[in-house]
């Protein structure tokens, strides 16, 4: 709970993805609703949130 879609906001946001997200067919992503999630190629939520890619993802 409490996160925010990086897509369909009425401005852009800055969008960092973790730099593995290329290791994956499809990712999911939050529709802006709850409950609502949308899957996509990698690459086309890069293209549509401008994203860029870094290692944000913490190992365990």
């Amino acid at each position: 709970m409490g996160g925010i879609s990086p897509l369909g906001q009425r401005r852009a946001l800055p969008t960092a993805i973790d730099e593995t997200v290329e290791l994956w067919d499809t990712v999911y992503v939050s529709g802006g609703r709850r409950g609502l999630d949308i899957g996509l190629a990698p690459a086309d939520l890069i293209a549509c949130t401008s994203a860029v890619l870094a290692p944000i993802a913490k190992d365990s």
